[in-house]
């Protein structure tokens, strides 16, 4: 199992290549003269740094002082600067894990390869799953929070009456084209 380790990295980031609505969403760790690209979904992008704000938050509110955990991104940090090419997936996440180093005052994230697709009952054991570590200071885990959300943002919008994304092309809203529900007697609900 390769375990690509950044500690720290030079550069960790989450992007996005292609047109809104077609998107391949990407982490990418640079440092020491590598480069790590692996592949996730869109939702595990905002929850990723949904999370990781959500443990900084904590980490904060146990008493940490704010020069280590910052309560929002320092904009020295900021980093707006496309994904380093070549992008390559050396592999796509499956299931990821945050950690709080307190005496390094780092935040540790994990992101560990998925299993094959059609691995109905015997997944390979996770030892031999490739794993992104990354351990990264607060104050690059909040930069990293912003950047990943507004590249999640940058998405096709949402309908504002049932918050499915918009296409270019049209829009079937399930609250204008008249669908109810069903009731468990089988008569129109609301």
């Amino acid at each position: 199992m390769p375990v690509f380790d950044y500690d720290p990295p030079d550069r960790f980031v989450a992007g996005a290549v292609g047109q809104p609505g077609s998107r391949a969403f990407f982490l990418q760790a640079r440092g020491q003269g590598r480069l790590t690209t692996v592949a996730l979904e869109k939702f595990q992008v905002a929850a990723l740094a949904d999370r990781l704000d959500e443990l900084l938050d904590e980490v904060l509110r146990r008493g940490v002082s704010g020069e280590r955990v910052p309560a929002a991104a320092p904009a020295a940090l900021t980093d707006n600067g496309p994904l380093d090419a070549p992008i390559t997936e050396d592999f796509r996440v499956g299931t990821m894990a945050l950690a709080w180093d307190d005496d390094a005052a780092q935040v540790v994230i994990e992101a560990q390869e998925a299993g094959a697709e059609g691995e109905e009952f015997e997944p390979p054991p996770e030892e031999e799953r490739s794993v992104l570590r990354v351990r990264i200071s607060a104050g690059a885990a909040r930069a990293f929070t912003r950047r990943a959300l507004a590249v999640v943002a940058a998405g096709r919008p949402p309908c504002p009456l049932c918050g499915q994304p918009l296409d270019s092309n049209g829009h079937i809203c399930v609250r204008l084209n008249g669908y109810r529900g069903r009731t468990a007697s089988g008569e129109g609900g609301e």
